[in-house]
Parts: structure tokens; sequence; C-alpha cells
């Protein structure tokens, strides 16, 4: 009896000896291996993915900031003072700034000789006008000055607002509308310094001119005062039959 116990007892360890076996035979190390790598190249793979996804978006965030405009225009006030300097030009009394009708006038009243025939009245006359020039370019001139002094202060203000947006500039499109307004701001006090170096000149050459002018006036009063007749010739004088 216990000897078939025993023969089925055996029989049936190697037969959970062989179901094991092949159990532990199933699982393949190699396969198991490169799954692992391969499982390791495609989270690699996502992380690359996911790192030029990282990249993509900053350089939409950085595009989109570089086109991010300035929320600062100091555009309409450098034109305002512009245009205050060229309306106390156009507001000038006195000779003419346009070429036609400076030639006009300046031929006119500042001639380089009178006429023999012409009256006293008149070259006093075009003496007053020539004064009325002289005395207008100096008061354009001095208003230009004025005007200069007084866009001064509003310069200092729109430098300094224009460096601090500069300095803050988030993009490439803020700096760059900053320096664009930077130069607008250069170019407008390079053309107020030329509108005044112009009518500084201006007064200046018309002042010469009168000189010039009144050295032309007192020449032919002088011959007509003389006159055309025989001069003066002195004589010896006899009193009293001596």
């Amino acid at each position: 009896m216990k000897r078939p116990m025993l023969a089925t007892l055996a029989i049936l360890l190697a037969s959970l000896t062989s179901v094991a076996h092949a159990q532990w035979a199933v699982f393949d190390v190699g396969n198991f291996s490169q799954n692992i790598l391969t499982a390791g190249r495609t989270l690699q793979t996502v992380q690359n993915q996911i790192a030029q996804l990282q990249n993509e978006a900053q350089m939409l965030t950085n595009e989109a900031r570089n086109l991010q405009g300035l929320n600062f225009n100091s555009l309409p006030q450098i034109l305002n003072l512009l245009n205050a300097t060229n309306r106390l030009i156009s507001q000038a009394q006195g000779m003419p700034f346009a070429v036609p009708q400076l030639n006009t006038q300046f031929t006119r009243y500042y001639p380089q000789s009178y006429l023999p025939s012409v009256s006293a009245s008149q070259m006093a006359a075009d003496e007053q006008t020539r004064w009325m020039y002289s005395l207008a370019a100096l008061q354009t001139s001095m208003r230009l000055q004025a005007q200069a002094v007084q866009n001064a202060a509003s310069d200092q203000s729109t430098l300094s607002s224009l460096v601090g947006q500069s300095q803050s500039a988030v993009g490439q499109l803020q700096a760059s509308q900053a320096t664009n307004q930077l130069l607008a701001l250069e170019a407008r006090e390079a053309m107020q310094e030329q509108q005044l170096r112009l009518t500084q000149d201006r007064a200046t050459a018309l002042e010469a001119a009168r000189a010039v002018a009144a050295e032309a006036r007192a020449l032919i009063v002088r011959q007509q005062f003389m006159g055309s007749g025989t001069q003066y010739t002195p004589q010896t004088v006899r009193f009293y039959g001596n």
C-alpha cells in the first residue's frame, strides 16, 4: 500500500518540477532587456519632444514680447514744438523769407547806389524801411530764442521719459520705437538750432546791408549838397582898399 502511494507522490513531484521548470523557461531575459531599452528610448523621445515644445513655446513668448508695442508716444509733443517755431518764422514781419519776394525787396531798399535825381524824402523813407526790416529780424530771432528756452523744459521731460521707456523695454519693437522717438527728438532740436542760427544770421546780414545802404545815401546826399557847378575857389579878400 505504501509503495503505490510513494510512487504516486514521486510522479506528482516530478510533474510539478516539470511544470515549474517549464514556467521558468518561458521568461526571456533578452526580450525583457530589449523591452526595457525600447521603453527607455521611447521615454527619451517623449522628453525630447516635451523640451522642443517648451522651446517653441518660449520662442512664441519672446516673439510676442518683441512685437509688443511701446505704450508711450512723444511724437505729437515733438511736432507741436516744431510747429511752434515754424509759426514764429511764418509770422515774422519785415523782409520776406521767400526768395523771389526777398530779391525784389532787397534790390528796392538796399541799392548799390542812388540816382542823382532821387529826392531826400525818398531816401529818408527807404532808410526808415531798412530800419524796420532790421528791427523785425532782431525781433524774430529773439522770439525764437524765447521759444527755444520754453522748449528746453519740455525736451528734458520727454528725454527722461524716453530713456526710461527704452531701459524698461521688454522687446525689440519697444526698444526700436523708443530709439526712433529719441532720434525724432534729436532731429527736432537740430532743426530748432538751425532755425535760430538762420534768423540770427539774417538779422546780422540785414544790419550790415543797412550800413552799406546808408553809405550809398550819404554819398548821394553829399553830391547833391555840393552840386554839379563850379566848386568854390578860395581868393584873397581885401578890406578897406588894402
